[in-house]
């Protein structure tokens, strides 16, 4: 077998270049989308919150003054101690109910925003096991 000549070597060092060139470019594209699609995800994610936010603060003001249409109507203490017992315990309940509602869509946000990046990672390391 001939050796190469330098003319081949350049010629395959050239074409290796090339191709890790066009890697790279996909690479970046693909990150690019990635970046796009999870800035959109999360921006709706976001968006979805703070509508829950808005509507628990106008669901507390609304219970707000319930609440102290209740207290301005009581008669008697034991009315008084019943009534507070109770809006007590619906505070506590729709406390609960609230932090679980935005635990749940401040996780979803995360994910939406973080979902692009690990497939494009994954899709990156496949590529390079391939």
């Amino acid at each position: 077998m001939a050796d190469p000549t330098i003319e081949e070597i350049a010629k395959t060092n050239a074409e290796d270049l090339a191709r890790s060139g066009k890697a790279a470019a996909q690479m970046m594209k693909g990150g690019a989308e990635a970046m796009t699609e999870s800035n959109a995800a999360s921006t709706a994610a976001f968006q979805e919150l703070t509508k829950a936010y808005q509507e628990m603060a106008i669901k507390n003001a609304r219970n707000l003054t319930a609440a102290m249409e209740a207290l301005a109507k009581v008669k008697s203490p034991s009315e008084l101690i019943a009534l507070q017992q109770t809006l007590i315990r619906e505070g506590v309940e729709a406390a609960i109910s609230e932090s679980q509602t935005i635990a749940r869509l401040t996780s979803a946000m995360f994910a939406a925003a973080f979902e692009p990046m690990r497939k494009q990672i994954e899709a990156a390391q496949r590529a390079g096991q391939g």
